[in-house]
């Protein structure tokens, strides 16, 4: 009977395997979107999430459940808005990294998301923080470190924009322990229009007052800000969601060695981005780091 069953998940199970390739494939791509588009990073933040909401209603409407328990009362609104809130800041935070540091070094330090995910978990709800995890971390500062150039190199012209890739990283840890605590009474779909609606009109107004206009001048630019929502905020996330129903969680740190991977190749292809040996040997390193925190 066992193996009767698993032969009858295998074809699931590959296809999930490939919606999380793709999705993979797709959130890496964000970046290079980000950098072509012809509004500033503050508005294609805004027009990545508003898009978005297209897609997600539609997916709503189709997958909406009578049974789904939906928000009573004042603190559950409050509730499904502050994820949005700290989206709003990730989003904004490694977009204008991406125009202040390579693409490769903006996506691998925003991956650092799962360490901060353990050390803010530590600090405010008293988690357990093993020695694996410590290891980790210790090899992904060394990483970053080494992907700078060396402790000599740390003061070059970068240093901001990848400071602010971390920052991104920091408010993306608290966009996923809040999405955490909300998942036991709502639905995924309900949560990711909150979030992303919530966020979009956060942005709107910081990307009115820093920059302006936010229309994009030609139909190319609709149809990268288009690309960017369709393609990798929503079509990426929803891959996932549906590959991670049929494989274990640990897949899930496939998708984390693709982003910077497929950013760093298509950064190299369409913005001429080189990768020195040094930064992929620090890439590497930050990567074995965060694998190594997340199984601690």
């Amino acid at each position: 009977m066992t193996s009767i069953s698993n032969a009858a998940r295998a074809p699931e199970q590959r296809a999930a395997l490939a919606c999380l390739v793709l999705g993979g494939i797709a959130i890496g791509a964000s970046p290079i979107f980000v950098r072509l588009s012809e509004v500033g990073p503050i508005s294609t933040g805004f027009w990545r999430l508003a898009l978005a909401l297209i897609p997600l209603s539609i997916w709503s409407i189709v997958s909406s459940r009578k049974d789904e328990v939906g928000p009573v009362g004042l603190r559950d609104y409050l509730l499904l808005i502050l994820p949005g809130l700290t989206l709003a800041v990730d989003l904004v935070a490694w977009h204008i990294s991406l125009h202040m540091t390579s693409v490769a070094n903006a996506t691998l330090l925003a991956n650092l998301a799962p360490v901060f995910v353990t050390l803010i978990g530590w600090f405010l709800f008293k988690t357990v923080v093993s020695r694996i995890f410590l290891l980790g971390l210790g090899l992904a500062i060394a990483g970053v470190v080494t992907l700078k150039g060396g402790p000599a190199a740390l003061a070059d012209g970068h240093l901001t924009g990848d400071a602010i890739a971390v920052l991104a990283a920091a408010f993306y840890a608290c966009y996923i322990l809040a999405i955490g605590r909300l998942r036991s009474r709502f639905g995924t779909n309900r949560i990711m229009i909150w979030s992303s609606a919530s966020a979009a009109l956060s942005i709107l107004p910081f990307a009115l007052y820093f920059e302006g206009n936010i229309l994009p001048f030609s139909l190319y630019g609709w149809a990268i800000v288009a690309g960017l929502a369709f393609i990798s905020h929503a079509g990426g996330q929803v891959a996932i969601t549906y590959a991670l129903a049929y494989l274990p969680a640990a897949f899930s740190s496939l998708t984390l060695l693709l982003q910077p991977v497929v950013a760093a190749i298509l950064a190299w292809w369409i913005l001429a981005e080189a990768v020195t040996p040094l930064q992929a040997t620090g890439g590497i390193i930050v990567l074995i780091g965060i694998l190594v925190a997340r199984r601690g």
